[in-house]
């Protein structure tokens, strides 16, 4: 059990006088993020099944707060069509009490977001995001205290300070994820807190420093896309799953005392476990799903091409080596555009599946794959900044980030025991030594060419195609694909990996 505000002589004096009064609150706190897809997959997530634990754990529970820590507006099918209004109109059927944006939430820009933010039912809240002169965001809340059954519960938003490297997050400025954090938590303490939330979009590592911190009883964090729990007897933890898959909410038997004068709290923590596979779905968001999928029907089962072999875009595989469909979508890129060679971030390739050879492609399979709604764009380099590029692309391969290259027209050797930006070696571009000097042409997409995922070297360069007159790089592909016909593509040694 932890326990607030009093020492160890307080309640030693406590004990031997016995409250004046005690009362036992039961919070339930209930965390998602990282719903991209509003159906669900396999019979588990989607809106529809969220939708309806959240309103059973209200009803069963009226002191529930029910918060969301990032990424919901893309990468996903309809968010492509919709820039994301989708999940808004699914979530404010059921509302959150609040919402932090992540790196996602920028896909398509600040105003965008900005859009979206106005269009919902709910509050959202960062406390480490700012304009550019670091004046507040119009409509981004703070740190929220809520009062619950008299608790005062300080709900401290705190979003991810990579998303500018990761995201399309223009001119915003993005504190510290840990160290803003921490000092929002410690400061809502001061102001009176009885219970500090964290609600967080962050990886694990920093997590762990949050928990560390002791400055927030729970943290409902996002971004991993994994499951988890954790208690060190002062904090809670849950990492909150993906697409609404799995759901804990964390039930806090709070017992507050009043002892002349002085007031006290302690709580203890338990989780239960939601595998939504045995949620009945809430019958309005289920309509809302399926009139969206009745749409998307219509728009995008056409077949467009026939794969020979098999084709691979599971996660682990397009940003750690050669995969079959980053060859055809860097093929497509570079066919489309003409330009010596291409360059497309594993991290934007989404489907995380696999095609049997023989399968028939269609148009959703596409756009599955390219979510982002990304333009196609050619610009002019010379070599150095080329290799500056490849080398960044390589430089996080150990940690499976999203910029791990998948190219066309050109080859390297790869050693991912080099330190970073030294890791390539026999590079060639159709079929000659990379030249330092030399201006190639390079198809990529606006992403990457912004410095998106780290890919700074991108620019500066000649655009020959740009934002307005490119096209979509799923577009690329579909028209590639249907020129084709047949799509004959196999790993064939671009990506030379050592000690494979």
């Amino acid at each position: 059990m932890k326990h607030r505000l009093l020492g160890t002589a307080a309640l030693i004096a406590l004990l031997a006088n016995g409250p004046v009064s005690a009362e036992e609150i039961k919070l339930t706190l209930l965390g998602v993020g990282d719903v991209y897809n509003y159906a669900e997959s396999d019979g588990r997530g989607g809106f529809a099944r969220l939708n309806a634990v959240a309103k059973a754990e209200r009803a069963a529970n009226p002191n529930t707060l029910y918060v969301f820590n990032g990424d919901m507006l893309s990468p996903s099918l309809q968010s492509g069509f919709d820039k994301g209004q989708n999940t808004i109109d699914f979530t404010n059927l059921v509302p959150f009490d609040i919402a932090v944006p992540g790196n996602h939430e920028f896909d398509f820009g600040p105003e965008n977001f900005y859009e979206k933010m106005k269009a919902s039912a709910y509050p959202w809240a960062a406390i480490n995001i700012t304009n550019a002169d670091g004046s507040p965001i119009e409509g981004l809340g703070g740190v929220m205290m809520k009062e619950v059954a008299g608790l005062k519960v300080a709900l401290v938003p705190v979003a991810q300070d990579t998303s500018p490297e990761v995201s399309s997050t223009g001119d915003l400025k993005f504190l510290p994820t840990v160290e803003g954090g921490i000092a929002a938590a410690k400061q809502a303490r001061d102001d009176g807190a009885d219970l500090v939330v964290g609600v967080v979009q962050t990886n694990m590592a920093n997590d762990r420093l949050l928990m560390a911190s002791h400055a927030f009883d729970v943290i409902l964090s996002g971004d991993d896309h994994s499951y988890a729990t954790a208690y060190d007897g002062i904090t809670a933890y849950v990492e909150t799953s993906v697409d609404g898959q799995f759901l804990n909410p964390v039930d806090l038997t709070v017992t507050v005392e009043e002892n002349d004068g002085k007031r006290t709290v302690s709580w203890t923590p338990s989780f239960r476990f939601i595998d939504t596979a045995t949620v009945t779905p809430d019958p309005e968001s289920q309509a809302l799903t399926d009139k969206y999928t009745a749409e998307l029907d219509e728009k995008l089962n056409v077949e467009i091409g026939t794969t020979q072999g098999p084709l691979d875009s599971r996660r682990n595989m397009v940003r750690a080596e050669e995969t079959t469909m980053g060859n055809l979508i860097a093929d497509a890129m570079r066919a489309q555009t003409g330009a010596d060679l291409a360059i497309m971030n594993g991290g934007g390739i989404r489907a995380d599946r696999t095609y049997d050879a023989g399968a028939k492609l269609t148009r959703r399979d596409i756009l599955t794959e390219l979510p982002f709604g990304n333009t196609t764009v050619v610009t002019e380099l010379p070599g150095s900044q080329v290799l500056a590029a490849l080398e960044n692309g390589v430089s996080q391969v150990e940690n499976g980030a999203g910029r791990f290259p998948q190219v066309s027209g050109v080859t390297f050797t790869l050693d991912p025991s080099a330190q970073p930006g030294s890791r390539l070696s026999e590079v060639m571009v159709g079929g000659a030594p990379l030249e330092a000097d030399k201006l190639y042409t390079v198809a990529v997409n606006d992403y990457i060419l912004g410095g998106g995922d780290g890919y700074t070297a991108l620019g500066g360069g000649r655009i020959v195609t740009n934002n307005g007159s490119g096209n979509l790089v799923a577009n690329d592909v579909m028209a590639y694909v249907e020129k084709m016909g047949t799509i004959s593509v196999a790993v064939e040694g671009r990506i030379n990996k050592l000690g494979q």
